[in-house]
């Protein structure tokens, strides 16, 4: 894949979620160029204009505009949000028939302009859409990857900072698993800065497990919590899809939750699902395997089931 001489980064979809990416993108001189794509023309036109009026306060230039899957052919970086917003009291998983349907038009669309970039897709329900990219697309499996359990992550990360008074920065730990339900927690790995969970309940009583467990729940439902709320989520998802996409083009290696090809990782083949991986400017370096215990182990091969059962609609 020859490197362009600018980072261009074509978004499709000029939603809530993409429009979060957008800015944050600006606002973190991610790329050289940004190319907003809708199926409402005029939406992404003047999603254009208003972005390009803040560019004299970004930290770095970028050219914004609105434009043509043609435009994908010098993409670096595809990033798709477009599809069926997700409705209150609706799975993830409900939203695959509308969305797959979707999908499968807009990646021909791109891949005809002669694409030879990365995709990075956030629809929901995420670990199916990516790979449905990855089949339609036909490019290799390390260069199609979901947001995962990116968000789900620093969820966690953000509520255990709050109950341990730390900076979530601090905080390592991870969700994996399906970007849904069947997600789960991998307490065995999660450190409070170089301290285990373990040893701090050991330590201190004022926390407990039981508490732990409470946090986890509402990180799997923060999506259906916000919703209730507000209708929508996008600015966690933004900013987590920023992350991402700094990784791939400042080539960083960096190990994040993401969606990612299974091939004979963890046991299992031929899905995509949140697991971590370093990530770089070909996309998916390599896939992490991690060693689980036997309770999160049975938890991620449930996790994987279900997401094979739900596919075997749409692949």
């Amino acid at each position: 894949m020859e490197k362009q001489s600018v980072n261009r980064v074509v978004l499709i979809g000029t939603g809530a979620v993409g429009c979060s990416y957008a800015y944050s993108c600006i606002n973190q001189g991610v790329a050289e160029e940004l190319v907003l794509i809708d199926v409402n023309e005029k939406r992404a036109e003047g999603e254009a204009m208003d972005l390009n009026h803040g560019i004299p306060f970004a930290p770095s230039p970028v050219n914004v505009w609105s434009g043509t899957y043609a435009d994908c052919d010098k993409a670096d970086l595809v990033v798709i949000t477009a599809g069926v917003a997700q409705k209150p009291g609706e799975t993830r998983l409900d939203l695959l028939a509308k969305n797959a349907a979707i999908f499968k038009d807009i990646i021909r669309s791109v891949m005809d302009s002669g694409f030879d970039g990365i995709f990075l897709i956030a629809t929901n329900p995420v670990d199916i859409l990516t790979y449905v990219t990855w089949k339609e697309s036909g490019l290799p499996a390390e260069r199609v990857i979901g947001s995962g359990t990116t968000l789900d992550s620093a969820r966690f990360r953000y509520l255990l900072g709050q109950y341990f008074h730390v900076d979530p920065r601090n905080v390592h730990a991870a969700i994996i698993g399906e970007h849904g339900d069947t997600e789960l927690p991998v307490w065995s790995r999660t450190n409070i800065g170089l301290d285990s969970i373990d040893s701090l309940l050991a330590r201190n009583k004022d926390y407990n497990q039981k508490d732990l467990d409470e946090i986890f729940v509402n990180v799997r439902d923060a999506a259906y919590h916000v919703i209730e709320r507000k209708g929508a989520t996008y600015y966690g998802i933004g900013m987590s899809l920023v992350r991402i996409t700094n990784a791939i083009l400042r080539n960083e290696n960096s190990i994040l939750p993401v969606s990612v090809y299974l091939d004979g990782h963890y046991g299992h083949s031929d899905v995509f699902i949140g697991a971590p991986a370093i990530i770089n400017r070909s996309g998916i370096r390599e896939v992490m395997e991690i060693e689980l215990n036997r309770v999160e182990k049975d938890q991620f091969d449930h996790s994987v089931k279900m997401l094979r059962e739900t596919m075997t609609s749409i692949v």
